[in-house]
Order: structure tokens, then sequence, then C-alpha cells
């Protein structure tokens, strides 16, 4: 089952002038595409349209890898929204499997022997910061990879 949350502004755990939403997804083959549809709908008709197709590709990359590398039952995508930049953040219960800010894919970007491992890369570039997180204290229980893109605002500043 899929499931949308939408936090009032004010009880967003980032800014009070932030809109949180929340989607919990099955770990299956179409969670890439429906996180993908998911900040579609959320950045089309915001201030934020300039970022849609490099939010579409960032998360899409973060999702098909929580899919790819995860046997986690359910896939975490949390989007904050504010004025200047917005913050994406993917989970599963897979935190030994942290990827490093800087890490790089095998080979080059024109290597044609290079299939995929591409996601890390596109985060590298298109970020305007990215990393993971291990949440759990002594147990971890999930990792949580995000990124965030600037804003129209951010953009013109």
């Amino acid at each position: 089952m899929t499931s949308v949350n939408a936090i009032a502004p004010a009880a967003s755990p980032h800014r009070p002038d932030g809109e949180s939403y929340r989607l919990s997804l099955p770990n299956t083959a179409r969670s890439a595409g429906i996180a993908r549809d998911f900040v579609t709908s959320l950045l089309t008709s915001s201030p934020h349209s300039g970022i849609v197709d490099d939010a579409r590709l960032c998360v899409t990359e973060v999702v098909a890898n929580a899919h790819r590398h995860t046997r986690t039952s359910l896939i975490g995508v949390h989007v904050t929204v504010e004025a200047e930049h917005v913050t994406f953040a993917v989970s599963d219960d897979r935190p030994w499997a942290a990827p490093a800010p800087g890490s790089r894919p095998a080979g080059t970007l024109g290597s044609a022997e290079r299939v995929g491992g591409w996601g890390l890369l596109l985060l590298e570039e298109l970020a305007s910061a990215w990393g993971a997180d291990v949440c759990g204290c002594c147990a971890p229980r999930h990792k949580t990879v995000w990124f965030t893109l600037a804003g129209e605002a951010g953009l013109t500043a």
C-alpha cells in the first residue's frame, strides 16, 4: 500500500515556514516511478518548478538504489519545500550500506564499459548538498540518503 502524508507547515521539522510531505512506498520496481511522479506533482505548480527535471532525476536514482540494493519492505520519501531550496530524503532499513559524499563510480563519465552506478555522481553534480545519515543509535535501524536542490530563489541569488 502506498501512503502520502502532508504535514502542516508549522509541524515541519526543518523550518516553521517550510512544507513537509512524506510518501511510503513498497519496495517494488515501480517505486522509483511513483516517487518521480510524487515529486513532479509537488513541484510543478510551485515556485520551484524550474528544478523539476533535476528533482525527478535525483529522486529516481536514490529510490532505485534503495530498491536495487536493499531488501527493505518500505522505502520512505520525505520532501521539504522551503523558500530558497527543496530537500529530499529517501530512507530504507539497510544502514550498513550508507554511501559517502564524494563517492564516485568506477570508470569515467565517458567510459563505454560503465553501465550503472551513476546515481551518486548525479547527486554530486546536481545537488547543492547531499549526504547519508544512519539513524537508530547503538542498533542502527535505517539509513537516509538526502539531497538539497536550490530553488528558483536560490538560483537568482
